[in-house]
């Protein structure tokens, strides 16, 4: 049997006794200490869901966003594709670039330095030939996440405090980030509560039986721990408006 490392058997030792399934604040609670204890940089929280939906069928599909309240700890840069006027509200806005066919072009000669892309509906027709480049990287706008849209100036002032997309991959799996160990354990569950809130709502009505089948918050470089969905829904409300 291998031997475990100093930080995995420290781990093991802290995690003795912690009873799991765990509230989401009690999860938390114990994922901060033990990054405190074996990690030397600020990890990212992860919240991991395995949903009771069959992506195959495109009627139980979710995509979709929310902005969390808190943030995600890092500085989100905004590029917008717009014409003339709306360019120019987006850099209003705080988008850090904005621009039409120039930008296009610089995208298409490599320039990557953006977290989010956002584009009116008119630009949609020339960034489309982008779609190869911007797909597999996950940049593309797409109008069921919010980037394509006119109200750009809206769009940038969601994105830029941490709007977070989440999506079912296979078996249902959704992953998506609640920001960083280092944040208070109450913005942490203000951002738990109101992504675990969007997932509930965005439930396809073609989706039958259990919703949320399993539940687990993690860190970069540390355990997984296990949540009951069910306590977790209740233990949510306190938390979102």
């Amino acid at each position: 049997m291998a031997k475990l490392t100093r930080k995995k058997q420290k781990i093991k030792e802290m995690l003795e006794g912690f009873n799991q399934p765990a509230s989401a604040k009690d999860a938390i609670e114990m994922l901060q200490k033990i990054s405190k204890e074996v990690s030397k940089f600020d990890e990212t929280v992860e919240a991991h869901m395995r949903l009771g939906i069959d992506v195959k069928h495109a009627d139980q599909q979710i995509r979709s966003t929310t902005v969390l309240p808190a943030g995600l700890g890092k500085e989100v840069r905004v590029c917008v594709i717009a014409k003339a006027d709306k360019a120019a509200a987006a850099k209003e806005a705080g988008a850090d670039e904005a621009g039409a066919e120039e930008i296009i072009e610089k995208i298409a000669g490599g320039w990557f330095e953006f977290d989010t892309l956002i584009a009116t509906p008119d630009m949609m027709a020339p960034l489309g030939k982008l779609g190869r480049v911007l797909g597999p990287k996950g940049l593309m706008p797409n109008p069921k996440t919010g980037t394509v849209t006119p109200a750009v100036a809206k769009a940038v002032k969601d994105a830029k405090p941490g709007k977070v997309e989440f999506s079912a991959a296979k078996q249902g799996m959704v992953h998506v980030p609640i920001g960083k160990v280092k944040f208070s354990t109450e913005d942490l569950m203000k951002n738990f509560s109101t992504l675990t809130d969007a997932i509930v709502k965005a439930k396809p009505s073609a989706a039958k039986g259990t919703y949320i089948k399993s539940m687990y918050l993690t860190t970069t470089m540390g355990p997984s721990i296990k949540l009951e969905p069910k306590d977790v829904v209740a233990e949510i409300k306190e938390h979102v408006n």
